[in-house]
């Protein structure tokens, strides 16, 4: 029997006053979050006194967050310089694991996988995906499972993708011709950006949602810009999460998150209603609404799929789908441009396999090895997430002897072991060369390579972003010649990178294109 069970018993058999009962039930409530305090100490004590992997002298309350200065994954690649690639930091309140080595990152996804399986609850990534109800986001468990059962089976096979090539086709000739046509230097970064959305718009949604005179663009492609903005900015409550509400209350995340989630929940409200409709004619091919839908009635399913559920998988298909394809595009080319020979070679390339046609078929990609190396090595150079989407162990365990304890946020900076000079020569130059000789590959089982991580909570879209970046890139090198705008010269094309969910270049990509006589 507790203390306090104890005590309420003597109180009822002697008889005490109400008063002396009130005396001790204030004293109790006093004390007890003294007393919780202490233990909780206590346990800190005691998870400490375990060897924890190296990491830089912390400041009270705020940890290592002063450490964090500019691009994360560039002020973690600095420490990690010093302390090695197995990191420990404290972000405020929240312990922290690094790997910058492709050696402890062969360890985690091979024998303790399952661990770091888990993710953290995220304060704008809860929001935005209805309560972590998208792939990215959710926990690991029965939920997850099944829906990246679904997502994979009915979206992201291999057959599924082969069957979206019609879609894949039709973009990239759209957005060819409307290069074509452009007066002056084009802006790559919005038209591969364009590009991806529509595309992923068509497969999840069976059509484009333009609207206004202004046809390259969209009231949808604008709300999502806005959520991958969101998702992707440093948000001073992930570190505080006792008191997330209130800092974003202060500091206007707040305000901006419900505005952004109306925004999307008013599109999907209209897109799940029209596909509805009873008079909405029949498709030729099942969109990803039309395939959740299904699920949703199917009462043989192992989870109920709710409204909210549809939802954040929708959201979690464009902000993945999207960004990943456009992002390594647009440094694909600034690389090209940079590297004239390495873009002839390409062209070169591309043009013989194509000859007498006026586009490149996907047929045709499997024998653009060059191209494919071109792809490879923009990947090592600018992974899209450089920072993957953190994990968090679900259990303590243990790696090359250090401890790690359960809910540790974990950062796989797959930017540094992409650079490591332990497994690249020339690391930090644009060299696609290095990858014809080369079995590595960014599937996940070199890790030497991880633009898409590895394991269980690999992303299961790399084969549907693969094909949009390989016959894009493919079609604007057949297409046309490339050059910088008058008065810029190679050496001084800006390539900063953006702060944000994926490493956006931070300075549109502007370049003139000269059709070719096909």
């Amino acid at each position: 029997m507790g203390l306090y069970s104890r005590y309420c018993y003597i109180h009822v058999e002697m008889g005490a006053s109400s008063s002396l009962f009130q005396s001790y039930y204030i004293f109790f409530a006093f004390f007890a979050p003294i007393l919780f305090l202490l233990l909780n100490k206590q346990r800190k004590k005691l998870v400490q006194s375990k060897k924890l992997p190296p990491g830089p002298s912390k400041l009270p309350l705020i940890g290592n967050l002063h450490q964090l200065r500019g691009l994360p994954h560039r002020s973690l690649q600095h420490l990690s310089d010093e302390h090695g690639p197995l990191m420990f930091l404290q972000l405020g309140s929240i312990p922290t694991l690094v790997i910058s080595s492709a050696d402890i990152a062969r360890e985690i996804f091979k024998t303790h996988d399952l661990v770091f399986s888990g993710r953290p609850v995220l304060y704008a990534a809860k929001k935005l995906s209805y309560n972590l109800s998208a792939v990215s986001f959710a926990p690991y468990g029965e939920y997850w499972r099944e829906v990246r059962k679904i997502v994979i089976l009915e979206l992201l096979s291999a057959k599924r993708v082969q069957s979206f090539q019609a879609v894949r086709d039709e973009e990239v000739a759209l957005m060819l011709d409307s290069i074509a046509v452009s007066s002056g230097p084009v802006n790559l970064s919005e038209y591969t950006l364009l590009l991806a959305n529509n595309i992923v718009c068509r497969v999840a949604f069976g059509k484009k949602y333009d609207s206004g005179e202004d046809k390259s663009k969209s009231r949808f492609h604008g709300i999502l810009n806005d959520t991958q903005d969101l998702l992707g900015g440093l948000c001073i409550a992930d570190f505080f999460p006792w008191m997330g509400w209130w800092l974003s209350k202060f500091n206007g995340l707040e305000t901006r998150l419900e505005k952004n989630f109306r925004e999307l929940d008013e599109i999907y409200e209209k897109v799940i209603e029209e596909h509805l409709d009873p008079r909405r004619p029949e498709p030729e091919h099942e969109d990803l609404v039309d395939v959740l839908l299904r699920v949703q009635k199917d009462s043989n399913q192992a989870i109920a799929l709710s409204s909210d559920h549809i939802k954040g998988v929708l959201t979690d298909m464009f902000i993945a789908g999207t960004d990943t394809s456009s992002t390594v595009l647009v440094w694909i080319m600034a690389e090209l441009i940079r590297n004239p020979s390495v873009m002839q070679r390409a062209q070169t390339e591309v043009r013989e396999a194509v000859k007498g046609k006026t586009r490149v078929e996907e047929n045709r990609l499997s024998k653009l090895m060059y191209l494919k190396s071109i792809v490879k090595e923009g990947f090592r150079l600018h992974p899209p997430a450089p920072l993957l989407v953190p994990r968090e162990t679900t259990d303590d365990c243990t790696i090359e002897g250090y401890h790690i304890p359960a809910k540790t946020r974990v950062f796989v900076n797959a930017k540094s072991i992409g650079t490591d000079p332990k497994y690249w020569k020339n690391q930090n130059k644009f060299q696609p060369e290095r990858f014809l000789d080369s079995l590595v590959d960014f599937r996940g089982q070199h890790f030497e390579l991880l633009p898409f991580g590895a394991g269980r909570r690999g992303c299961p879209g790399m084969n549907f972003a693969i094909l949009i970046i390989e016959l894009a890139l493919a079609n604007l090198l057949h297409r046309f010649d490339w050059e910088l705008p008058h008065g810029i010269r190679r050496q001084d094309l800006d390539m900063e990178e953006a702060i944000g969910l994926s490493m956006h270049k931070k300075v549109p990509l502007c370049l003139v294109a000269n059709p070719v006589a096909i």
